[in-house]
Order: structure tokens, then sequence, then C-alpha cells
């Protein structure tokens, strides 16, 4: 209990995939995908002074992370305190880290105070890295963070860098000042000394964010990567100085993972004097084996049918230099994105390794994936099939030399600024594009992740809606099934976060944001506003009531723009954007209800017609 060292599994109330092994291991999350799990000492602290004061307070605790893969996880843990374990039932998964959700993150309500161990990189929160410490107040968004690692005092305080997801048992300290408000939190591998020099610090009074009783324990999530997250033993003191010792030689032993190792009975005891020629057939015979291992794939016999849109995953593997760090075109929550080089036919190819969640569904899957590749329009990026692997799932993609739209949008990477007829063009190709996975192709297509960073330019800079990874088809005349929420904050429709059900609608809203976005030169989301997440939507929406609709255009124009071809889309983005399918926005201009059966179609006629200058009535 508080107060003293404890082993994990002590005396906690335990909710979603968290449980306690027989010998007191805390097991947050097991080995699934998309999970969360909680784990609180059952009764609330005070955690202010009579003078309203929060109180100086102190936890340790050795935790440890183990992730599928070596050189990935997702997504992370957290230390927590919290008013009320009631929050856990809205929290989210995955980035939110069974936290926060979409709607709540960054209120002031929330009266959470986190120190976050992350292993994913999530550019909504601004991440630094896919392996850093952050403290958190409210907000995914951390007060302050730092790449994961420990001054060494042995060593003259050299820093060492570490991994949250080693596999190896680390101690995190976290301290708070009541009086100056400073907090501390340090990290070492277990068997360390608790070092001198704090991992990472910040100032922040917490009087006003912690309540009078308040509850400590632990969170966690996965995303789509199985991944486990254990807490080995913890400590907590109010009031008293530093936490209690953990005894390290008392504590739960984490599972074996991997092979056991090799026997040095075993190393000594082999034939010194094996004949060469026996040594060298097992040689040959072990490079066969590792050969066949390294190009291995899972073949069904279903897939047969699918053979066509089938690579090899040795062509893969070659056309990537064995998937190489310096071919990486970027990465993401569902995996990494290669280029690559055909070796027969030359042809360049954008290469993603993603996790697949069971093999349940599998074949469903790869028939979508299939059906979506035979996709042809001249605004698409082509799937041009897929390879599969125990494990994991591999698409291959038509290469896009100029990369994503993101890039030039905001100027990175010394990209050039994208003037107004390049912006007005990819507008209308990307709408010509989802006009035809809504409505012209055979199926219905649902994208379910339209943003800047999905949309990629080929070589003569045409916008191309790409990353099909995520989308799912139905006939059309018929509802989609799915009610699983995938995408990005900004673009997530209401209807979708409310129900978790994709419509031709929902992608209509990502679109919305999409096309303010283009427009304004700035994210769905501004989360450098001082009181709250501020959303672009809302800050269009009340310049157009002030008749100041010009003033959000991107200044990095410099007036050279269409004023009338301007305003219409962004009110255009509005309309897309408004909160209630069925509602009716009315400006200058005659424009469809969202909600209409023929909206979806009415709206990307409406962008192609536009944009080529004729009338907007």
């Amino acid at each position: 209990m508080p107060g003293s060292p404890t082993r994990a599994g002590a005396n906690l109330t335990l909710d979603g995939n968290a449980t306690v092994t027989p010998d007191g291991l805390l097991v947050l999350t097991s080995r699934k995908t998309n999970l969360k799990g909680h784990a609180f000492h059952p009764a609330p602290l005070p955690f202010r002074a009579p003078s309203g004061k929060a109180r100086s307070f102190a936890a340790s605790f050795v935790f440890a992370i183990v992730s599928d893969y070596t050189d990935f996880s997702a997504h992370g843990m957290a230390f927590v305190v919290a008013p009320s374990t009631g929050f856990a039932a809205a929290a989210l998964p995955a980035g939110y880290l069974a936290l926060l959700n979409v709607q709540n993150n960054g209120n002031a309500s929330n009266h959470l105070f986190a120190v976050e161990l992350d292993t994913t990189q999530n550019t909504d929160f601004q991440d630094i890295n896919s392996n850093h410490v952050g403290i958190d107040v409210n907000d995914l968004h951390s007060v302050q963070s730092y790449p994961t690692g420990f001054y060494d005092d042995g060593a003259g305080d050299v820093f060492r860098n570490l991994s949250l997801f080693s596999r190896e048992a680390m101690q995190v300290w976290v301290e708070y000042d009541g009086e100056t408000g400073r907090i501390d939190v340090t990290l070492a591998p277990v068997g360390v000394a608790k070092p001198a020099r704090p991992l990472v610090s910040a100032t922040y009074d917490l009087s006003p964010v912690l309540m009078e009783e308040s509850y400590v324990g632990f969170a966690s999530a996965t995303g789509g990567i199985n991944s486990r997250h254990y807490v080995l033993g913890w400590s907590f003191a109010l009031d008293g100085g530093p936490a209690p010792a953990i005894d390290i030689t008392k504590l739960p032993k984490l599972p074996c993972f991997g092979p056991k190792p090799r026997s040095k009975v075993l190393e000594i005891v082999l034939p010194i004097a094996t004949a060469a020629v026996v040594i060298a057939a097992a040689a040959a015979a072990a490079l066969l084996v590792l050969r066949k291992l390294r190009y291995a794939e899972l073949l069904e016999e279903w897939e047969l049918e699918f053979g066509p849109h089938r690579f090899p995953f040795r062509d893969l593997y070659h056309a990537t230099n064995g998937f190489k760090s310096k071919h990486l075109l970027g990465a993401g929550g569902f995996g990494k994105v290669y280029k690559g080089v055909l070796v027969k036919s030359r042809m360049e190819v954008a290469v993603k390794r993603i996790s697949h969640e069971s093999r349940q569904g599998m074949k469903e899957f790869i028939a979508e994936v299939v059906s979506i590749g035979r996709l042809r329009h001249r605004n698409l990026v082509q799937l041009l099939g897929y390879c599969g692997r125990k494990g994991e799932l591999i698409l291959v993609y038509e290469y896009m030399p100029n990369g994503s739209l993101d890039k030039y949008l905001y100027c990175e990477e010394n990209k050039p600024m994208l003037g107004r007829p390049q912006r007005f063009s990819i507008i209308k190709g990307v709408a010509s594009g989802l006009l035809y996975i809504h409505d012209k192709w055979e199926k219905v297509v649902i994208h379910r992740d339209i943003k800047e960073s999905n949309v990629l330019l080929d070589s003569e800079m045409n916008g191309r809606l790409g990353d099909f990874g995520l989308a799912r088809l139905y006939d059309h005349g018929t509802d989609p099934q799915t009610t699983h929420v995938v995408g990005t904050m900004g673009y997530l429709a209401p209807e979708l976060i409310r129900t978790g059900k994709s419509s031709k609608l929902t992608d209509v809203f990502a679109f919305g944001a999409f096309l303010l976005e283009i427009v304004c030169g700035q994210r769905p989301v501004n989360a450098d506003a001082q009181d709250n997440q501020e959303m672009l939507v809302d800050w269009v929406l009340e310049h157009l009531h002030k008749g100041s609709l010009t003033e959000t255009v991107d200044a990095r124009l410099r007036g050279e723009y269409n004023v009338d071809e301007a305003c219409l889309v962004l009110k255009l983005g509005l309309l897309c954007s408004h909160p209630y399918t069925k509602a009716t926005y009315a400006a200058s201009h005659a424009i469809p209800r969202r909600g209409d059966t023929t909206s979806g179609s009415a709206i990307h006629h409406k962008c192609e017609l536009q944009y080529d200058g004729s009338n907007a009535e």
C-alpha cells in the first residue's frame, strides 16, 4: 500500500485487460491488439493540504514492456493520478494510452496527472520520437518530454540511451514538490541506483489540477501491434520525502521471452575435433535453412485464386535491399513504408509492412485488398498487390516520386511552397478520385483516412489519394458494416465517433477538413492554442460570421489567389465539416445538404465544376 513498498499485484482495483499472476506480477495488457488496462490503489488519497495546496508526493515503480517485435512497439503505459477510476471506461486505447479520448483531451476538467512511457511517435500530440518519457497534465501533449535513458553517475553524468520495449525491467521515480511545483522523473535499469540527475523535469503547480481526494495507479494501451505491459512492484509516499525503496530481490520474475540461453556446459563438452567436412556440411545446411526462413511466406490454399495480386516476399526483400533504413519513406501507427525497385521489371514501388491483428478474417481482408487493387483512376495511387507472412501483411503501391502533400503544404524538407494553381488542381484531383470510389466504381469504397499526408504527388505534381490500407468496400445500395473507429483526429466525423460506423459521409467530412487545410495552410487541430486545442473549422466559421473569410487564406500566398475561388472552397469545406449530417448550411452560393442521398456526388461534382471557372450557382 502507499507509504511502503509493495508487490505490484497486491490489493489493487483492476479493469479492462489488467490481471495479476499468482506470484503477484501485474499484467496491464496482454499479448493482443487495441486493448486497455488499468490498476489503482483501491482507496483515494488526500492530495491537497487544508490550505488547498497540492501536497508533495513521490512514487517509484519497476516496469517492463514486451513487444512481439524487437524494433518497434505500440503504444505504452503511464503512472496516473486521477479524481476517480470512472474515466477508464471512456478512455481510448492506442495513442490515447487509456487515459483520455478525442473529446476530453486537453480539458481542465480532467484533473489528471500522468507520466507516460510512450513507444509510438504520435504526430497528433507532437511526440518527440517513438521512445520517450513525458509529463502530462490533463492532455496528451506533454508539458515536457525527453528520449528514454538515464544519466550515469558512475561515468561522470554521461547520458545512456535505453529502449522502453527492451524486454528488460527498469525503475522509475516520480517526485513532486508541493512548495516549488517542481516535477522530476528519473529512470534507470533495475539494479542501478537512482541517478542524481532526473531524466525530465518541469515546473507546474498541480494545486488546481489534483482534487482533494484522488486515485493513484497505472494505465496501459496497445494498438495494432501485440505488446505486453508489466508492473513488478511499486511504492508511494505523501508528505514523506522519497518513495520507500523497493527490494528488487523480492519482486516477481518476468516470463521468459525467446529461446533459452545455450548451456555453457554444453559448449565446453562439444567435440573439438569434429571433422572439417562435417563442419562444412553443417554450415552449408544452416545457410540453406536461414535462406529459406528469410523468404518464408504464409500461403493458404484459398489464396491461389488471388495469385496475380500476390508478390513473392523474395522479390520485395530484394527490391528494398532487405528493408534497409536508407530506403524508409515514412512510418506511422500501422507500419513502415519503404521505396523499392522490382528487380525484373525495374518498376519503382512503395512497400508498406503492417502487422495483422489475427488470422481470423485474413481471407476477407485480402479479398478486399485485391478488389481495391482493381481501382483505376488518374487521381488514385494504385494498390498493386500484397504479400502475406506470419504476423504481418505487406502492401505494394505505385511509387509517387514527389512524396506526400503535407511536406509541401508545410514546407518541410526544403520543399517549395505550393502556389494557388497547384493547390486547387490538387483539390480537383482528390475530389475526382473520391467521387470515383464513392459512386462511379462497381462497389462503394470508403477510404476512412483522408488527410493531407495520404495525398501523394506524382511526377507532374498531380494529387492522388493513396494509402487504402484502412479502406472498406460494400455493394451499392447496402450499408457498411464497419463499427471500428479509425482515422486521424481533426478528420473524424462526429457520427463516426458516436457510432463507430464509417460511411461515404464520414469520408466527406474528412474531405471538408482537407479543403480548409489546403486553403488556410493550417492543420485541422491547432495544438499550440493556450487554453485548449483550437479547431480549424471553428476558426474559419468565426471569420465567415464576421464577414472576414479571406483573412483565413494562407498568408504565404501573398494575396496571389482568386477571392471567389478561395471563398467557395472554404464554404464547401465548412459544409462538409458540418457536425450534423442532415443540417443545411446556407451561404452566398447554393450548396447541397450533407445528409442528402446525393450529397457526396453533389459535393464532388461541385468541387470539379467550380474550379474550372463555371458559375458557382
